[in-house]
């Protein structure tokens, strides 16, 4: 009864190896062979990357526009507290989306700048 179940776990543990060894030379081997993109998916990277290009041309008008409503609220709420905060806010949440806009796109560039 031993023996069929060292015979097993040595069984199990050589088809393991080979495993492994496959598994070695077939990953050396596709960064050599396999080392271009296909066509479609660098229609697909360009596309991506002039969305992103828009997104950021798009968002510092965006913001430069909701700061200044932003300020046009404040100012001109009379005293009206709901709109004093509200402008607050405004100004508040545009500085924080534009922030975090420009962050995603030094975060894309640094990620690109590490693959390649």
């Amino acid at each position: 009864m031993k023996s069929k179940i060292k015979l097993k776990s040595k069984v199990l543990y050589y088809c393991l190896f080979i495993l492994s060894i496959f598994l070695c030379v077939l990953f050396s081997f596709s960064g050599t062979c396999l080392a271009g993109y296909p066509k479609l998916v660098n229609n697909i990277i360009s596309a991506f990357e002039k969305i992103e290009k828009y997104i950021v041309a798009i968002a510092t008008p965006a913001a430069a526009v909701s700061i200044g409503c932003g300020f046009l609220m404040q100012k001109f709420s009379l005293g009206d507290e709901e709109r004093i905060r509200g402008g607050k806010k405004l100004i508040r949440t545009a500085f924080i989306s534009y922030a975090f806009i420009i962050s995603l796109d030094l975060i894309i560039s640094l990620i690109e700048s590490l693959i390649s």
